[in-house]
């Protein structure tokens, strides 16, 4: 059972990382709209881009937690 903590733990803090990464990017895209360097629609269209790659690595991660939890679990 511990071990599943540790797993479900560390699943949560890559899904944590990840969405530091998506704030990060989304800000360095407001960034550059600030200065004028993209237009507001490429900015949407960059947060939208990015919101779908961070539901799908989250969900990745998700799926290989649960996956995980069960494999652990059988032992």
């Amino acid at each position: 059972k511990q071990l599943v903590k540790n797993a479900k733990s560390t699943a949560e803090q890559s899904k944590v990382a990840i969405r530091n990464i998506r704030r990060e990017a989304i800000d360095e895209l407001k960034k550059l709209q600030k200065n004028g360097d993209i237009s507001e629609d490429e900015l949407k269209d960059g947060e939208s881009k990015i919101q779908k790659m961070t539901d799908s690595h989250v969900e990745q991660i998700t799926s290989l937690s649960d996956e995980k939890e069960k494999e652990i679990m059988e032992i």
